[in-house]
């Protein structure tokens, strides 16, 4: 992995530094009754001063061939509703995909082109602040920076979780990856700002020679927040593809009379489970808290035969967390929506990488300091959206609308990393080929429930000549990491051994198609 520059390091100490030298608010949650109050307000004075008011932004080009000025939009909002405003702006074509999000594709409509990427949607208002980044390598990474004043408002979601959870008596936990991933250090940040220090923190992903600057840059982030007065411990680094240091220290815990919170990726918190149940190490009790991959049912079952607890959470590192679980939601992959921050509504499509229509989700960013102003945006997310039908903490503060049966159709993210679908099927259709031979449907990847976490398994059709497994599965790793988040995939993936590949026939479809991809949720289940 080709070392970030410098000026990523300085930024990180500078976001750092600035993170913590800002007061935290002394009510967090008026902020959270604020915005719900002026939620319409925000969303309009966010548009008119970004897009509105920037010819050069690809919204307003939407928008002038929607024939909406902001005045037309102002009205339709306060007469409708956000949700409402949105679908009719759908309807006219001010959309915007995830690959034109990205950069993949140009932004093509009715009124001409023009290039995507997500430096067109910055909010120049935002602020600086620290920055999560995805990893890209030799193809360059999405680094989203977030300022205090966004940070502090995601810690007010964070304060409801506590009370909902009752936190406060049990250890803390943090099972996270290490920086390029900014999830690990600002998880332990916003438990330590809260009163409530993490206890320890397990690094997945072994420490390797090619993440040393990484390790490196971590713990001079932790130290600082330690010389502020920030408790933050030091990450304690996972052996390879070996949970079970984690599942014996919640257990040893437990002997001396103390319940834990995990804080974890989903695979991660089914593989301590797993090394729980088989070191025979007693957790019961245990809660943990998950996001970055889909909940499935075969997951929650797992997890719950060590007698744990387990209950989402969704997040989008570009616009940042979506909604929590709460404990009457004991079932299925099921959040309550913060729409003080985002507005959702659903449109019907048909699944880049499945013979099956989805509903995909699609977002509009509210806050004021959001680091992206997004409308109608995929994220490649498909959720059922219905009201919330429970007295919890969250629906209490005004959080009464649910989402449920979240899953990806377009990218991939098991192990916590997340990568977008049309890098993978170029990697599948072209350069697989060009290397071992064979033609573009004879290389499939497809997600699959290993019983302890997301695998994935790389069909390689014998038509390509029977080339080594090994040599494909090394050749693999190496070319993702030219996409974003592929530096991270492929060390990860190698630590958790969470990669096969098999010499067999790409799996059809019902209706006869070979898809270069299949993803667990968009297809139905797992395959073989």
């Amino acid at each position: 992995m080709t070392p970030p520059p410098l000026d990523y390091y300085r930024r990180m100490v500078t976001g750092l530094h600035q993170y913590l030298g800002t007061p935290l608010p002394a009510d967090l949650g008026a902020l959270l009754r604020e915005q719900l109050e002026r939620r319409e307000e925000c969303f309009l004075d966010s548009v008119g001063r970004t897009i509105f008011a920037n010819s050069d932004n690809p919204y307003h080009r939407m928008l002038c061939w929607a024939g909406c000025s902001y005045e037309d939009l102002a009205e339709s909002v306060r007469r409708d509703g956000i949700e409402s405003a949105l679908c009719r702006l759908h309807r006219e074509g001010v959309r915007l995909s995830h690959d034109e999000f990205k950069g993949k594709v140009p932004i093509r409509r009715a009124w001409g082109e023009m290039p995507g990427g997500p430096l067109r949607f910055r909010n120049p208002f935002a602020g600086g602040g620290l920055e999560s980044r995805s990893s890209g390598s030799r193809s360059g990474s999405t680094g989203t920076s977030r300022s205090p004043r966004h940070r502090f408002h995601h810690l007010a979601y964070q304060s409801l979780c506590i009370r909902e959870f009752d936190l406060g008596r049990r250890c803390r936990i943090q099972v996270k990856y290490v920086l390029p991933a900014s999830d690990g250090i600002s998880g332990c940040i916003s438990y330590a700002y809260l009163g409530l220090p993490v206890d320890r923190w397990f690094a997945p992903g072994a420490a390797s020679a090619d993440s040393a600057h990484y390790r490196l840059a971590t713990n001079l982030l932790v130290a600082m927040a330690g010389l502020r007065g920030v408790k933050v411990p030091f990450p304690s680094h996972l052996p390879p593809n070996d949970f079970t240091p984690v599942a014996e220290w919640i257990a040893r815990r437990r002997r001396e009379g103390s319940s834990c919170v995990v804080g974890a990726h989903v695979s991660p918190a089914v593989r301590i489970a797993s090394a729980a149940v088989q070191g025979g190490f007693d957790i019961r009790g245990t809660l943990f808290l998950s996001g970055g991959e889909a909940l499935t049912a075969a997951k929650q079952q797992a997890i719950e035969a060590s007698g744990c607890e387990v209950f989402p959470r969704y997040h989008i590192s570009e616009i940042g967390p979506i909604g929590y679980g709460c404990r009457r939601m004991s079932s299925g992959n099921c959040v309550h929506l913060f729409h003080d921050s985002v507005a959702v509504i659903p449109h019907r499509r048909p699944a880049p990488f499945a013979d099956t229509e989805v509903e995909s989700l699609l977002f509009t960013t509210l806050l004021p300091s959001a680091p992206y102003v997004l409308i109608n945006a995929e994220m490649d997310d498909s959720g059922v959206i219905e009201a919330a039908r429970c007295d919890c903490v969250f629906s209490a503060a005004g959080f009464r609308t649910a989402i449920r049966g979240i899953f990806s159709f377009g990218k991939l993210t098991g192990q916590g990393v997340t990568l977008v679908g049309t890098d993978i099927v170029q990697l599948l259709e072209e350069m697989l080929p060009r290397s071992f031979g064979g033609s573009p449907t004879d290389y499939q990847l497809a997600e699959r429930e290993t019983g302890t976490q997301t695998g994935l398994v790389l069909r390689v059709s014998p038509r390509a000549g029977r080339p080594s497994p090994e040599e494909v599965k090394n050749r693999f790793l190496a070319e993702i990491r030219r996409f974003e988040g592929g530096a991270s995939a492929s060390r990860i993936w190698k630590s958790t051994e969470a990669l096969e590949v098999v010499i067999a026939e790409p799996i059809s479809t019902s209706t006869g198609k070979v898809l270069p991809l299949h993803l667990l949720g968009s297809n139905g289940g797992s395959v073989a």
